[in-house]
């Protein structure tokens, strides 16, 4: 399975993706069956990853997941620790959005032990944090700064430098547990001037706010605090 060609195909049937993302910490391995049960039927994918996670729990949870769904199981690593080859791919982030060299390239590089030999399907990814109203983890971690919501003309060309640079995808992301969400404009602007997929996530937890994102032009859109519990 190609996990990018299978976006791709999906965009251009002009389908939408849905990522619910689990952090590990904070997810119960005894209770997946009815997780599972509980996610939309329109889910496409599964992300696996938080801000800080405990060794080893990610691959605990990938291989559980393994056995009782077909999903597609994409990691969503906060730091080169949460890597396991039981997934099926990775999103290769970089916070272009942050000035701190730790998440721009250090953390990458520590991966490549772990990835240069591994199946994992890599997909290099723009990493943009936007302000969702609280101070994220992904801020308290990184140590960086949310970009405004309202300087979209900045975000624009951070997404176009992501792009520039090599990335596949790119991502809008307000944090988890996110006061408002991405907002339309945002996403429409960003949209209207990248040629490659488009996630967004942090702060969705309604089906207005997921169907405002898609009318946006967001191709996939994450969810996770919503599902947490």
């Amino acid at each position: 399975m190609n996990i990018y060609q299978v976006l791709l195909k999906m965009i251009s049937e002009k389908e939408k993706g849905l990522a619910i993302l689990i952090d590990p910490d904070k997810f119960s391995i005894s209770e997946m069956e009815s997780f599972l049960e509980q996610i939309p039927k329109e889910t496409t994918f599964l992300f696996i990853g938080g801000s800080i996670v405990l060794h080893e729990a990610t691959e605990a949870v990938v291989s559980a997941l393994k056995e009782k769904t077909s999903l597609p199981i994409i990691l969503f690593p906060g730091d080169f620790s949460q890597l396991t080859s039981k997934a099926d791919g990775v999103l290769f982030l970089s916070l272009i959005s942050g000035r701190n060299v730790e998440y721009l390239i250090e953390q990458q590089l520590r991966a490549v032990p772990r990835l240069k030999y591994c199946k994992l399907e890599i997909i290099p990814t723009g990493y943009i944090l936007l302000d969702g109203g609280n101070k994220s983890a992904v801020a308290r971690v990184t140590n960086t700064q949310p970009m405004p919501q309202a300087n979209i003309e900045s975000i624009v060309n951070t997404a176009l430098a992501g792009q520039f640079m090599g990335a596949k995808l790119i991502y809008l992301e307000a944090g988890s547990g996110a006061l408002f969400p991405v907002k339309p404009e945002v996403i429409a602007a960003v949209k209207k001037e990248i040629e490659i997929p488009l996630i967004v996530g942090g702060g969705i937890k309604t089906e207005l706010q997921k169907k405002a994102a898609y009318e946006a032009g967001a191709d996939m859109i994450v969810m996770g605090t919503a599902f947490e519990k």
